[in-house]
């Protein structure tokens, strides 16, 4: 059975603390897994999340900041050690290939893997597979960053009751769908496009283009909310969005599941965030993250 649900690993902004972990999220996605912004501690959380090296298949990095990217070392070592018998591939901020490669090699340890390096240098499509296309749009931070979107083709749902009318039943029905047209009918005539599942990742930004591009119609939106709509002044100067800020992109961007995350430190009350995005319009479904919490892709 095909699973899309999102495993939040950490949640902190800038230093983890007593309960929040640096940053890090998995996206299962049916039998691939893509691990975003693995910051320090991530293969700990892993490890408490039930999730193991043979799980990921890409690594997303949005930009070289710590709490994004510390745990690199670890997690490509393990998954090294662990000889994860398929390729896995990593992208990254172009502009950061020299801190991919201390990462990555800031140990010595046994290479068993093939780890592909794919950066990241401008907006557009990093990867096209059957099950999904990733995308990069450029963010505006004091750092180069970049956010993440996947979309899934667009597929199509039969309607029984247009089988019925044309009277097509049985191996009928697969042959149709095989071939595209049956004794005249056509797929067109007995079904309607089911629009693919998007999911949108994006951390530390100010409101920009490529956040709106991002969110655009997302199933799931993962956003940074580093700080309350009163501290809106300082999310600016540092590079990074309020809790009102990020929820009136969901809602703009007609969002269905917003989960807000990389919360600063400062802060002791997560349900201020979540009046903060209520207040701002965003009446979708909506979940504060935590550490360890694991999130279903909304069905279609």
């Amino acid at each position: 059975m095909s699973v899309r649900e999102l495993v939040v690993l950490g949640t902190a902004s800038q230093v983890p603390t007593r309960h929040r972990n640096h940053n890090g999220y998995l996206l299962r996605w049916d039998g691939q897994g893509i691990l975003f912004d693995p910051g320090e501690g991530t293969q700990r959380q892993m490890l408490r999340a039930g999730v193991a090296a043979h799980d990921i298949d890409r690594i997303c990095v949005t930009h070289f900041h710590g709490d994004h990217s510390l745990g690199l070392a670890g997690v490509i070592q393990r998954i090294n050690l662990e000889q994860v018998p398929h390729p896995v591939t990593a992208h990254y901020p172009a502009s950061g290939q020299h801190f991919f490669e201390r990462l990555r090699y800031a140990t010595a340890y046994r290479e068993t893997v093939r780890l592909a390096e794919a950066p990241v240098a401008a907006d557009g499509p990093l990867a096209v597979t059957d099950a999904y296309t990733l995308d990069a749009r450029l963010l505006s931070h004091p750092v180069e960053s970049y956010g993440y979107r996947l979309t899934e083709p667009d597929g199509r749902r039969v309607l029984p009751e247009r089988l019925a009318a044309h009277g097509i039943q049985g191996p009928d029905v697969g042959r149709l769908q095989r071939e595209g047209v049956l004794g005249g009918v056509t797929l067109d005539d007995v079904s309607e496009v089911r629009r693919g599942q998007r999911f949108a990742f994006v951390m530390d930004t100010r409101l920009c283009d490529g956040v709106h591009a991002l969110a655009d119609g997302a199933d799931m939106l993962v956003i940074e909310s580093t700080f309350l709509d009163e501290d809106v002044r300082l999310a600016t100067d540092h590079g990074h969005l309020t809790a009102g800020q990020a929820a009136a992109v969901a809602r703009d961007a007609g969002v269905r599941h917003l989960v807000l995350t990389h919360f600063s430190q400062r802060y002791s009350d997560p349900a201020e965030f979540e009046r903060q995005a209520r207040a701002a319009g965003f009446d979708g479904e909506l979940s504060i993250a935590q550490d360890l919490m694991r999130v279903p892709v909304p069905k279609r």
